[in-house]
């Protein structure tokens, strides 16, 4: 009795064991995330629209209803990574690397996206001098509205897109049989094929992009460099932007 009652400790106390998620489960655990933002993304959005008096008066602050959406659909995600993780008998921070980079290395990494920035800019105006602007024009009603969106853009996306890109992709399939070179290069790949609304060109910019933000990840163990990054380059898009 008494070895079967060690045996049933054994193998109770080796399934709480901290682990980390596989290549499969990494990436079933991503697509949950990817889908239960949508999804809770269109019901904020049903749930807005079914507020409004009238059709027009939704148009009118459109633009703000989707930001402020996809801003609940940002959290949503991040609940689904926090869930997984502690499935996994894991730390949230650890397990994402959420730790503070130092100045040096913010420092460095913006230096180095500025100048990618300015050879994107260079690149372009060589090879395809008489491609129009791309910057997009968003009307809005109002300062209020202006403000969701600059925080849908500049702080939810490149929060919940580095916690599961560089975070939670780049754990558990860099500790796979991929490997982190390998890692990089595939989540950078996804990363700038998601990004449908913008043409070939656009797509192409986010995956280099992706690649030096795999490196700024793996060089210096902080996603939060990558969020910090990436919310440098979402902002410079910002300011380009044409507002009514």
């Amino acid at each position: 009795m008494r070895d079967s009652h060690d045996r049933n400790r054994s193998v109770s106390v080796a399934t709480r064991v901290p682990r980390t998620w596989d290549f499969m489960e990494t990436t079933f655990v991503a697509l949950v995330a990817y889908a239960v933002f949508g999804l809770t993304s269109w019901l904020t959005l049903v749930v807005l629209v079914a507020t409004q008096d009238s059709a027009a008066q939704f148009q009118a602050t459109s633009r703000g209803w989707v930001s402020a959406a996809s801003i609940l659909g940002c959290a949503s995600a991040i609940v689904v990574l926090w869930i997984a993780i502690g499935m996994a008998r894991r730390e949230f921070s650890e397990y994402l690397a959420l730790n503070w980079p130092t100045r040096d290395e913010v420092m460095s990494a913006l230096m180095i996206t500025i100048l990618l920035w300015l050879g994107e800019i260079v690149f372009r105006s060589l090879i395809i001098p008489t491609q129009p602007s791309t910057s997009p024009h968003l009307p809005f009603s109002g300062i209020g509205e202006l403000l969701i969106l600059f925080v849908a853009a500049c702080v939810a996306a490149p929060i919940v897109e580095e916690f599961t890109f560089r975070g939670f992709m780049f754990r558990g399939w860099s500790e796979s049989f991929l490997g982190p070179t390998a890692t990089i290069v595939l989540t950078a790949v996804i990363w700038g094929a998601m990004h449908t609304q913008y043409d070939w060109w656009g797509r192409c910019w986010i995956f280099v992009s992706g690649l030096v933000l795999g490196h700024f990840r793996r060089r210096s163990n902080s996603t939060w460099l990558t969020v910090i990054v990436h919310a440098g380059m979402n902002f410079s898009f910002f300011l380009t932007m044409r507002f009514a």
